[in-house]
């Protein structure tokens, strides 16, 4: 038979209520009597039953998803799999909402995020750029006792929370070794472009692209990266601006998560010599695009899986519990045309 709690507070030496506070995270313990309950834990082998703790908030856990208003392929990949659990976790007493904020306006998109309480919400995961007031909004939404942990994009913060994501800076270095292995050490220059250098994934990305480039492939030259704000008219115009200009350009990185609109314009260009192109995420776009030899290469991550890491580990906050490392650690995918 395994410890139960009466034998954990018998071990503890405290009251089963004492427990109940501990294992639950609530305040008005003694730091004393908190490490005394964690050295029983550990002494008699004391594991959590966590269906019969769930059950006995008489309620499920209500968990969130803060994504941007305006995103493509990739965001509705996400908000699928987030639909996918959602219906999957009635049967284990979960639910997931999305909730889409201006990631073009932080203080609108911080006015949204102060909406947001813990009547209504356990544990959030958000995908947003890092601006002061998202920041700030953040820090206020932990104060009010939600649990956050940044999605996909980074965010820096005092916390020293778990990220959902890749490392974007080794995704980064990952494009750059591509990228210098396929240009097969031809001299010339390298465009970057992205939706926004406001999301710290893009900010990492491109320290990492520049790391390896800068010290192994000494025969590219990175130019300064190239926003498009996702607007076609804008990506058109940045494209025909970089091949018109750039008579040595070798190859260019479609350094953010939506690469659809980059593609389509690129391939209103004829040029008389083949640009290495690699971009990042799997998306029916990128898939194609690597079908029809428009793309050389994908660095991907899978949304699935990152879904499903935010809500064990906003879950495991919840329930006050650690969560296994090794299995939320997202891999960094290479795709070719080869491998799909």
């Amino acid at each position: 038979m395994r410890p139960t709690t009466k034998d954990l507070a018998e071990a503890a030496g405290v009251s089963l209520a004492t427990v109940d506070r501990v294992l639950n995270g609530r305040p008005g313990v003694r730091k004393k009597t908190v490490d005394a309950v964690k050295s029983a834990i550990q002494r008699i082998g004391f594991e959590r039953n966590q269906v019969a703790a769930t059950l006995a908030r008489n309620k499920g856990y209500r968990l969130g998803f803060v994504l941007p208003k305006d995103g493509d392929e990739f965001l509705a990949e996400i908000m699928e799999r987030i639909r996918e659990i959602n219906r999957a976790g009635r049967a284990e007493m979960f639910s997931v909402k999305t909730i889409r904020i201006d990631e073009h306006n932080p203080h609108k998109a911080a006015e949204s995020l102060s909406r947001l309480n813990a009547e209504d919400f356990d544990g959030i995961a958000i995908m947003a750029p890092e601006t002061p007031q998202i920041r700030d909004a953040i820090r206020r939404m932990r104060e009010r006792g939600i649990f956050i942990i940044p999605f996909v994009s980074n965010q820096q913060n005092d916390e020293n929370d778990v990220f959902v994501g890749i490392d974007n800076r080794a995704a980064g270095a990952t494009a750059g070794r591509l990228m210098g292995c396929f240009t097969q050490s031809k001299s010339g220059v390298v465009a970057v472009i992205t939706d926004t250098v406001q999301a710290r994934d893009s900010l990492e990305r491109r320290l990492g692209f520049d790391d390896v480039i800068n010290r192994d492939f000494l025969n590219l030259k990175v130019l300064p990266t190239l926003e498009t704000y996702a607007d076609p008219d804008r990506t058109y115009r940045i494209i025909e601006t970089i091949i018109a200009n750039q008579p040595s350009l070798v190859g260019i990185y479609m350094m953010g998560s939506e690469a659809r609109v980059p593609i389509e314009v690129m391939s209103q260009f004829k040029t008389d010599k083949a640009l290495i192109t690699i971009a990042h995420e799997r998306t029916p776009s990128t898939v194609a695009a690597l079908k029809e030899q428009k793309l050389d290469a994908l660095v991907a991550q899978n949304p699935g899986h990152l879904v499903r890491s935010a809500v064990r580990i906003l879950r495991a906050k919840c329930e006050n519990r650690p969560t296994l490392a090794s299995q939320e650690k997202t891999r960094i995918e290479i795709l070719l045309a080869d491998n799909l």
